[in-house]
């Protein structure tokens, strides 16, 4: 019931929400209603009453658990299932742990903060309590090997729009698994797969978010970024992780029906790749090119100096 009632709360922001809606809506009793609000007020939530007006949500305590994301998950196109825990040393080798006992596809890592955290080529990823988002998604695809790399790109597109509905700014993807504000990074993606020579049996989608403000450490203070300084109000993780969840689940059946291309025109829409002189880093040679383009499988595709076009399947890119 409090959920319901937070969720229509949440939903009119910032308009007031009549008792006799809210009675409505929840099937039961005005007197219901107000005791559930009392309730809610004890919890932390700061609930405005005016008479002839109804109720206003002004403030609430940041609530991040299983329920409180789970409870946001109602008809996803995923059966997901929430699994939060409040230290881990990282979210993907759990999401494979529990992958190798028999977890379903959906299945869903979250940790409050990260001991070890890693991001692509072995990278120190930073989540530290109360801060980011650190979540890893256990999908089975049932796709050949050379696809599982393509849902690094769909993860990305499915963060951009659900970032944008959730906080209204704009973030840009940099291929093949970043994705940055005003050129500072905010988000890093990791897939890792587990496979037979033909077939992939499990595709394990980490996301590493930086939500709060924070004293970014080392060489991260001049080039990370978190969400809420760049849209300047503070934000819940909770309501985050949930409207990414949910838009990944819709982009994620359009790739088992199309593939990368069903979502390639949105990819292109919001990367800031396409068009840039980038330098490539693959098993430490370098090169410099035009990115040109991605291709149906993602890849990218670099016009050398020499007029040549090199495509490039996986590696490590700077952008000038």
């Amino acid at each position: 019931m409090k959920s319901k009632l937070l969720a229509v709360l949440k939903e009119n922001y910032p308009e007031y929400v009549s008792g006799e809606k809210l009675s409505g809506e929840l099937s039961c009793s005005r007197t219901a209603v107000w005791k559930h609000i009392e309730k809610l007020r004890k919890e932390g939530y700061i609930i405005k009453a005016v008479r002839n007006r109804g109720y206003l949500l002004e403030n609430s305590p940041e609530a991040f658990s299983a329920h409180a994301v789970s409870s946001q998950l109602s008809g996803a196109m995923l059966p997901y299932h929430v699994n939060f825990y409040r230290v881990l040393s990282s979210t993907q080798p759990e999401a494979q742990r529990l992958f190798l006992e028999g977890a379903r596809e959906g299945t869903v890592v979250i940790a409050d903060s990260q001991t070890s955290g890693r991001g692509r080529l072995g990278r120190e990823w930073q989540t530290r309590e109360g801060k980011g988002l650190a979540m890893s998604i256990i999908l089975t695809p049932g796709i050949p090997p050379y696809k599982a790399p393509q849902l690094t790109l769909a993860a990305a597109v499915s963060i951009v729009k659900a970032v944008k509905k959730v906080t209204g700014v704009n973030m840009e993807i940099k291929w093949p698994n970043d994705l940055l504000i005003n050129g500072r990074k905010a988000c890093g993606i990791l897939t890792e797969m587990q496979s037979d020579p033909d077939q992939v049996r499990s595709v394990i989608v980490g996301i590493g978010l930086n939500v709060k403000k924070d004293d970014f450490s080392g060489e991260l203070e001049n080039t990370a970024v978190s969400l809420e300084e760049a849209a300047g109000m503070e934000l819940d993780r909770a309501d985050l992780a949930s409207a990414i969840l949910m838009q990944f689940a819709s982009d994620y059946q359009l790739f088992l029906e199309k593939g990368f291309k069903g979502l390639k025109d949105d990819w292109e829409k919001h990367t800031c790749t396409l068009g840039r002189t980038v330098r490539v880093e693959q098993n430490g040679v370098y090169f410099t090119g035009r990115a040109e383009s991605v291709d149906d499988q993602g890849i990218l595709q670099l016009r050398t100096e020499d007029g040549r076009i090199h495509p490039v399947v996986s590696g490590d890119i700077e952008l000038s």
